[in-house]
């Protein structure tokens, strides 16, 4: 995305469901507000393919040219989030067969198999079709296919696109039945006829995360993951034979459990998600979760900037409670995916819907068209911003010491096994280890468990369940090289195939980390066993392992159970560095206790170190300038200056040191001198 002249503003825009003097209306608030950016055509199909013989360009024609005219760029989509009636009616077997066996009928969106070859047929001809007729517009700057690809089918389609995913990944029955222990309750494969896919109806009890075979059930989630890829895959090779260089993407979902990104992030020209965190009020919490998901999406690719490719001004509207972004809110966590890495801000939507699930959802422009809103006036503010600071930042990226270890079969693994303790949750874990890095204002990445690690001083892997490749050595190297590793309970048990490991826990990790486990007790969430650590009492729950140390140095202790006294937290010397072990779930305090530790061999965290609230991170553009952002979560406040510089958004000079009057959700972004 080179020729952006500033950071990409603007949203999703359906005018296919307006009349046309609705656009002159628009397209006046679209320049009052800085839109620099729409998104066209995300659930169109019905319209632009009223048969499976007919097609009907006439109003898109219409909308591209007016978006081009108005000068503004134009993402273009393919519609196969959302097939039309005709489509399902037509062929019935293109709708999804659900957890329980049961075939669906037309309705809602993400509704078609990935694996229906009639589905597959038409999607591909109409993303062709579109590129053909749009692909040398010089105002279409982006494809954007499909829209927010997740769920799963379980008909005899999909069962048969299993198989054959499976006899290319096994290659003969001998290696699926040794990776499956299907020794195991009389399950041994004799023809790949004889598997199916694991549901309500063979391998699982009480939903989806409770099943007979974990090696099954793994490789269907991993099946399902790169079944919706094919699809993207293929209509990206149809846009291809007739766009060649337009950039290629889709709106991921940040910290979704049931598609692994990092399986897509090499077909993504470039990373884009969609922003909807769980609370909509701005708080410490949610701005760290926000953070995280910033920090993967931009991890897909290496550290390149990605787009923010949805958010919604002012308010959702699928959850049973939607509340209002309050005064501030939208522009802080604007300029926080900016300081992620974000060269492009977009909303969901532009207009809001007059009618069905989304009608309620917030938009740019209410159902009047006013522009005179409160929601409005911070949307163009944050327009003219981003106007004012033009082009300085795109391409910038975000350097980091540290890196966090995110795992999809880690994350599916953990929460399907059948033991020690179902309540424990992958981004639960996640997301605390996340936070302390937050709070410490640290430099951080978020990688697969695939990076090199080899540029990192501290590599954090909560969860670590599964182990697979040569990540053991590599993060040994780190460790004997002078770098320190953090992992916790449950972490080095299961192999690629979700077997346990012949060896003492945490299997490959044992012997870096200095310790066995000997045994794991489980409790419900309200069970508490005290730790100490650092002569200060934290709690910890759900999980406790029983370490037995070998040269381990024991740092933390349990105080209460049989085994009160003995290690719950633990670290190793290795070679110039550090590795260690939290052997059970800690508190927030406690998280933050060992991260700090772990960090403190490593020099200064960030330029304000921690200040709570106060989140400060860092972009170098190509040029080498650096950019230094200072986002306010919390209350008014004062802090000092981090760095000498100048605030792009005020003109203002700073010096190192000198009192920042911060009012809640303030942000500064500092050219350092």
């Amino acid at each position: 995305m080179t020729s952006q002249p500033r950071i990409g503003y603007g949203g999703d825009y359906n005018p296919e469901q307006w009349p046309r003097d609705v656009w002159d209306a628009d397209y006046a608030a679209f320049a009052l507000a800085g839109v620099d950016t729409v998104t066209l055509g995300v659930f169109a199909w019905a319209h632009l393919q009223p048969a499976e013989d007919r097609y009907d360009f006439t109003t898109l024609d219409a909308i591209v040219d007016r978006a081009a005219a108005e000068g503004v760029r134009i993402v273009l989509a393919t519609p196969s989030g959302a097939m039309p009636p005709w489509l399902a009616h037509a062929y019935p077997d293109a709708c999804r067969v659900d957890f329980e066996g049961r075939r669906h009928v037309y309705g809602q969106r993400h509704n078609a198999c990935p694996s229906s070859p009639d589905f597959r047929r038409l999607s591909v001809a109409l993303a062709g079709r579109l590129a053909e007729r749009y692909g040398d517009n010089p105002a279409v700057v982006a494809w954007h296919v499909g829209n927010e690809y997740g769920g799963a089918c379980w008909c005899p389609a999909c069962g048969a696109a299993f198989r054959g995913w499976l006899r290319d990944r096994y290659g003969s029955l001998d290696r699926l039945n040794d990776a499956w222990n299907t020794a195991f309750w009389s399950h041994t494969f004799t023809d790949w006829a004889q598997v199916q896919p694991p549901n309500a109806l063979s391998e699982h009890w009480r939903g989806p995360d409770h099943t007979a075979f974990q090696g099954i059930t793994l490789d269907y989630r991993r099946f399902t993951s790169d079944a919706l890829l094919g699809g993207f895959l293929a209509e990206k090779a149809a846009i291809r034979q007739h766009s060649a260089a337009t950039p290629v993407t889709t709106n991921l979902m940040g910290l979704y459990q049931p598609v692994d990104y990092h399986r897509w992030a090499p077909h993504l020209d470039f990373a884009a998600w969609d922003n909807y965190p769980p609370e909509d009020r701005s708080s410490s919490r949610t701005a760290a979760r926000m953070a995280l998901a910033h920090g993967l999406v931009r991890g897909l690719r290496g550290g390149e900037p990605f787009w923010v490719m949805e958010q919604t001004p002012s308010v959702t509207a699928s959850r049973d409670v939607n509340p209002v972004k309050r005064p501030g809110v939208l522009r802080l966590w604007s300029w926080q995916s900016v300081a992620h890495g974000a060269d492009a801000v977009l909303y969901f939507q532009l207009r809001q819907s007059r009618g069905a699930c989304e009608k309620y959802h917030g938009a740019v422009l209410d159902h009047a068209g006013r522009t005179d809103t409160r929601v409005f006036r911070e949307v163009a503010a944050l327009g003219a911003e981003f106007a004012r600071v033009g082009d300085a930042l795109l391409g910038g990226r975000t350097p980091a010491r540290v890196a966090l270890l995110v795992d999809w079969d880690s994350w599916w693994a953990v929460e399907l096994s059948d033991g020690p303790n179902r309540n424990v949750r992958y981004l639960d874990v996640l997301t605390a280890y996340h936070r302390a890095l937050w709070q410490a204002n640290v430099p951080l990445d978020v990688v697969p468990v695939t990076a090199d690690l080899s540029g990192y001083d501290v590599v954090v892997a909560p969860l670590l369940h599964l182990v697979k490749g040569d990540l053991a050595e590599r993060v040994t190297a780190l460790v004997e090289g002078g770098g320190t590793f953090v992992t916790t309970a449950l972490s080095g048990r299961v192999d690629e195939y979700d077997n346990a490991f012949l060896a003492d826990v945490p299997g490959p990790f044992a012997s870096l980390l200095g310790l066995r486990v000997e045994e794991t007790d489980a409790q419900r969430p309200d069970v508490v066993n005290p730790v100490t650590l650092f002569g200060t009492r934290h709690e910890a729950r759900q999980v406790f392992e029983v370490v037995v140390p070998d040269d381990a140095q024991v740092l933390g202790t349990y105080g209460a159970d049989f085994y009160a006294g003995t290690p719950a937290v633990t670290r190793a010397a290795r070679g110039r560095g550090h590795a260690w072990y939290v052997a059970t779930l800690l508190d927030d305090d406690g998280v933050a206790a060992v991260v700090r530790a772990a960090l403190a061999g490593h020099g200064p965290v960030g330029p304000l170190g921690d200040v709570p609230d106060v989140e400060v991170t860092e972009r170098v553009v190509a040029d080498g300038t650096r950019y230094l952002f200072v986002l306010n979560h919390g209350p008014a406040r004062t802090v000092p200056a981090p760095v000498d510089g100048e605030d792009l958004l005020t003109g203002r000079r700073l010096r190192t040191g000198e009192e920042l009057d911060l009012a809640p959700t303030a942000v500064l972004v500092i050219r350092r001198a």
